[in-house]
C-alpha cells in the first residue's frame, strides 16, 4: 500500500454516516474512494456544490462540472449546485461536519499552513482559510516529511492559514492529536514504531505509555 493511500484509508474511518463534509485538492480527495460501503458522506466542494462523486468515465467530462481544483467530476442524483456566495455561507456559518485538507507544515500549537509558499506562484488563496476557520472538525492529511524534512515542526515558518486549532493529522507513520498539552501520538502506522515517528518529528510529541496500532 502507497503512502497517500494508507493516508486516505486512515482518515475514511473518521467520516462517519449522514456527515457534510469538504475535501480539499490533492491527497484529501482520495477519501471518497475508502468510505466504508454503510457509510453515506455528501460531499461539498467550496465552488458551488454539495454531492460531488468521481467522474468514472472522462469521456463524458464537462468543464461546468469541477471540484475547486478544476478537475472534472459527477453528481450523486439529488446533488445541489449554487452560487460561490451561498457555499461560503454554508462554510462560514459553521455548518461542515468536517473538512480534509493538505499540509505543508503544522506546528506545536496545532496551526496548519498549506495556502502558500513565499516566492512560488499561486493561482489564490483558494478556501482553505474560511474551511479551516469554519468546520466543525478540520483534519490534515498529509505526508510525515518532504524530501526528508519533517512537516510536523515547533513552530510553522510558512504563512498561517487560519490561528484556529486543527483536531487530527493523519500521516503514514501516525495519527497525531494536537490538545491543550501539546502534541499527541495516537497511532502509529504498521511496522512503524513511537521512535521513528519521534524522529521523524521536529515538533515535541506527547507519547502515551501504550500507542496503538493504526487500524485501516
Amino acid at each position: 500500500m502507497d503512502d497517500k493511500t494508507r493516508i486516505a484509508k486512515r482518515v475514511a474511518r473518521e467520516l462517519s454516516d449522514g456527515m457534510l463534509a469538504n475535501l480539499g485538492i490533492g491527497l484529501p480527495t482520495l477519501v471518497a474512494a475508502h468510505l466504508p460501503k454503510d457509510v453515506t458522506v455528501a460531499f461539498q466542494s467550496e465552488n458551488g456544490i454539495i454531492g460531488m462523486q468521481a467522474l468514472a468515465d472522462m469521456s463524458v467530462a464537462n468543464d461546468d462540472l469541477t471540484d475547486a481544483g478544476g478537475s472534472p467530476i459527477s453528481a450523486v442524483p439529488g446533488a445541489a449546485a449554487f452560487d460561490s456566495c451561498t457555499s461560503f455561507g454554508l462554510i462560514r456559518g459553521g455548518h461542515l461536519d468536517v473538512t480534509v485538507l493538505g499540509g505543508l507544515e503544522v506546528d506545536e500549537a496545532g496551526q496548519l499552513a498549506n495556502w502558500v509558499v513565499p516566492g512560488k506562484m499561486v493561482p489564490g488563496m483558494g478556501g482553505a482559510m474560511d474551511l479551516v476557520t469554519g468546520a466543525k472538525k478540520v483534519i490534515v492529511a498529509m505526508t510525515h516529511t518532504a524530501k526528508g524534512a519533517p512537516k510536523i515542526v515547533p513552530k510553522c515558518t510558512l504563512p498561517l492559514t487560519s490561528l484556529r486549532r486543527v483536531d487530527l493529522i493523519v500521516t503514514e507513520m501516525a495519527v497525531i492529536e494536537p490538545t491543550d498539552d501539546g502534541l499527541v501520538l495516537r497511532e502509529v502506522a504498521p511496522g512503524v514504531t513511537p521512535a521513528d515517528v519521534v524522529a521523524a518529528t521536529t515538533a515535541r510529541l506527547v507519547v502515551p505509555e501504550h500507542v496503538p496500532e493504526m487500524v485501516l
